[in-house]
C-alpha cells in the first residue's frame, strides 16, 4: 500500500518551472548484480483470492498498558528543528536550512525574520499534508539530494514535490529502540518493515544485526531506499527490497508461514497499492493489525504501528493494540512523537503511536 506521501510521486511530469531550478544530478551507481536479487516484485495472478477476514475479540488477559508515552527527538548536529509558528516550521537538515508548512504549530514564531530569511530551500504551493508543490531556492539552487546522516548511516535527503524531504526524524526514537531489542536478543532476529518508504527503518535493523524485509508500494520509494543502503556502506546486508501492496504481502506471508520476530507499520490515513487497491485507516487498519499478531513468530519482541494525519486519539490504537495482542502478555505503549524546538523549547507533535513490547 502507498502511502499518503507516496502515491503521489510515481509517473508525475516535474512541476512547472522546476528544472530551472535544479542542478543535473550524477548518475546513480549502478547496482551490484548481487543485490538486485533482493528487490522483489510479486506476481499475484496464481494467488487465491483471500476471503475477507473476520476479526473477533480476542479471550485472554489485556497486555499491561503505559500511557502516554511522549517519544522526544532533540536537536542534534544531523537534524534540528530550529523554530516553528504561524503554520510553518524552520529545520536545519544537515548542511541545508529548510522552511515547510507545519499545521500544528498554531503559535507564534520566537526566532526573528532574519533567521528565518536565511532558508536555503522553501516549499512552496498546497499546504495541505496530501498536498503537491515545489521548492524555492533563495540563495542558489539545489540539487535534487544531498548527503544526510543519522547516528552515523549516511542516506540522501531529498527534495520532493510532497513537501517531505525523505526521512522522518521524529520516528528515531522507534529506531534506537528497536535496535536495542535486536542487540539485546543474541539470536537471529527477523523485522518487517511494512510502508517502509526510504528505508532508514531497514538500515538501522540491519545494521543492529536483523535479517530485514522491507515492503513498500512505490517502486520509486523502493528506488531510494536502495540507494540509502549503498550510501551507508550496507549494502551486504540481508534486507528484501519488495513492491507490493502491504496488506496484500501480509496475507501471503500468513499463507506461507512466514514469521517476523519485529514489525513495523506506518500506515497512511489513506492510499492506493499498485494495482489500485485502496486503504482507509479507520476500515483497514483492524485487519492489518490482526494480520501482524498473525505472523509474529513463537517468541515475538515487539510491533509498532505509528499514525500520521489522522483526526483521533492515540488512545483509540492504543485501545486496538491491547485487544489485538490479548493473551500474549507484554506492555502495550503508547502516545505521541514529538521533535523538541530549539529557540523556545516547545514540542511539536507529528504523529501518534502504539507498540506491543513482549
Amino acid at each position: 500500500m502507498k502511502s499518503f506521501r507516496d502515491k503521489r510521486r510515481d509517473n508525475r511530469p516535474p512541476a512547472k518551472g522546476r528544472a530551472e531550478h535544479v542542478r543535473p544530478q550524477p548518475a546513480a551507481a549502478p547496482v551490484r548484480p548481487e543485490a538486485k536479487r533482493h528487490e522483489t516484485k510479486p506476481d499475484d495472478r496464481f494467488d487465491p483470492k483471500p476471503a475477507p477476514r473476520l476479526l473477533a475479540r480476542r479471550d485472554g488477559a489485556l497486555p499491561a498498558e503505559r500511557l502516554p508515552v511522549i517519544l522526544e527527538v532533540a536537536p542534534n548536529q544531523d537534524y534540528a528543528l530550529l523554530d516553528s509558528g504561524a503554520g510553518e516550521k524552520l529545520e536545519q537538515y544537515g548542511p541545508y536550512r529548510i522552511v515547510r508548512p507545519e499545521g500544528q504549530a498554531i503559535w507564534q514564531k520566537a526566532l526573528p525574520a532574519r533567521d528565518w530569511d536565511r532558508a536555503d530551500a522553501i516549499f512552496t504551493g498546497d499546504t495541505d499534508e496530501e498536498g503537491i508543490g515545489r521548492w524555492r531556492f533563495p540563495k542558489m539552487p539545489l540539487g535534487e539530494t544531498w548527503p544526510m546522516k543519522h547516528d552515523g548511516i549516511d542516506y540522501l535527503g531529498r527534495f520532493t514535490s510532497f513537501r517531505h524531504v525523505g526521512v522522518f526524524p521524529e520516528q528515531a526514537s522507534h529506531w534506537d529502540h528497536m535496535a536495542s531489542l535486536i542487540a539485546a536478543a543474541k539470536r537471529p532476529v527477523k523485522v518487517l518493515n511494512l510502508f517502509g518508504y526510504t528505508g532508514l527503518a531497514s538500515l538501522a535493523a540491519a545494521r543492529a544485526g536483523a535479517e530485514v524485509t522491507h515492503v513498500d508500494a512505490s517502486k520509486k520509494a523502493i528506488g531510494w531506499a536502495r540507494e540509502n543502503q549503498e550510501m551507508a556502506g550496507l549494502g551486504s546486508k540481508p534486507i528484501r527490497w519488495i513492491v507490493d501492496d502491504a496488506v496484500k504481502f501480509a496475507e501471503r506471508e500468513e499463507r506461507r508461514g512466514s514469521r517476523y520476530d519485529i514489525i513495523l507499520f506506518d500506515p497512511p490515513a489513506y492510499g492506493r497499492g499498485p494495482k489500485g487497491e485502496v486503504w482507509q485507516l479507520f476500515e483497514d487498519l483492524p485487519g492489518l493489525t490482526d494480520l501482524c499478531r498473525a505472523i509474529l513468530t513463537p517468541k515475538p519482541l515487539a510491533v509498532v504501528l505509528t499514525a500520521y494525519s489522522i483526526r483521533a486519539s492515540f488512545f483509540a490504537i492504543h485501545a486496538l493494540m491491547r485487544d489485538t495482542f490479548a493473551g500474549m502478555g507484554g506492555t502495550v505503549e503508547s502516545g505521541e512523537l514529538i521533535i523538541r524546538e530549539q529557540s523556545a523549547g516547545r514540542a511539536l507533535s507529528t504523529s501518534l503511536f502504539s507498540r506491543w513490547v513482549a
